[in-house]
């Protein structure tokens, strides 16, 4: 008899510290999924993409509403969510971390966050794309 009320036991704690970690790890994938990570990692993706298909002389501008909402519910000051240094292209919308992705096109990019006409940011970011010199390359 004892040995049923054992098995019985460390059957029922085994369940019961499965189902909390499968329930923490759940919880952790569904906070990442909708977190500033996944918008992080997409925005400098899709600026190193855009980077990468640019021509010199281009001014590219694009939306990133959901980023500037993040941001400042995180803190951060959305005129420095973009930084392009070099060829490498850093978003940070959290005051933790922040993604980076690398273009191979070889130019320059000027980085900056539109204002609206009451002088608070857009949500829209403006890239210029201007030729490298070959000193700078």
């Amino acid at each position: 008899m004892r040995k049923r009320g054992t098995i019985l036991i460390e059957n029922v704690v085994f369940i019961i510290l499965n189902v909390l970690f499968l329930s923490i790890l759940i919880l952790f994938l569904m906070r990442q999924g909708s977190g500033a990570i996944v918008l992080e990692q997409a925005y400098s993706k899709q600026i190193a993409m855009i980077v990468d298909s640019a021509r010199s002389g281009m001014v590219i501008e694009m939306d990133m509403e959901k980023g500037k909402k993040l941001a400042e519910d995180n803190g951060v000051d959305f005129s420095n969510s973009v930084r392009i240094t070099g060829n490498i292209v850093a978003v940070r919308l959290s005051s933790k971390g922040g993604y980076t992705y690398a273009f191979f096109n070889n130019v320059n990019v000027d980085s900056r966050a539109l204002k609206d006409e009451k002088g608070k940011y857009s949500g829209m970011y403006r890239f210029t794309i201007t030729e490298r010199g070959e000193a700078n390359g």
